[in-house]
């Protein structure tokens, strides 16, 4: 009886294992249908986030985010391949930092502030994702 309970004990402990990740899954499923690849990544006060988008069409996004913003003092370094954007807005210093992966793959970091703000450029991460789905 004894080493029923205990297979039984190991099979849910497995089993919740197995199924714990399936909702962020099918999150990032929907997600990836939407435009974005559906998985932010938070590191070191920065959440970046991959776009199925060209990196022309995420630049205007962004830039059109800091102008909703209000964003000012705005500094723009754009590359080839590469580029950031530089503002502040509401008082804080905000950096996207785009980088072009593949043709129709574009990566954004946003940090907000000295050490970063998840929730801040979350925000800034959902009024880009609006922008292009808007496109």
């Amino acid at each position: 009886m004894k080493r029923n309970n205990f297979m039984l004990l190991v099979l849910s402990l497995f089993a919740l294992f197995i199924f714990s990740g399936c909702a962020a899954l099918i999150t990032g499923g929907v997600a990836a249908g939407a435009g974005t690849a559906g998985t932010y990544y938070y590191i070191n006060g920065e959440l970046k986030t991959d776009y199925s988008y060209s990196f022309d069409e995420v630049w205007e996004a962004c830039e059109r985010t800091i102008a909703e913003m209000k964003g000012i003092e705005v500094i723009p370094e754009k590359e080839i391949a590469r580029g950031t954007i530089s503002t502040l807005i509401n008082d804080e210093k905000v950096k996207f930092d785009i980088t072009y992966k593949a043709k129709n793959l574009t990566t954004v970091a946003i940090r907000v502030g000295l050490i970063g703000n998840k929730l801040s450029s979350q925000l800034l991460h959902d009024k880009i994702a609006d922008y292009l789905a808007k496109k």
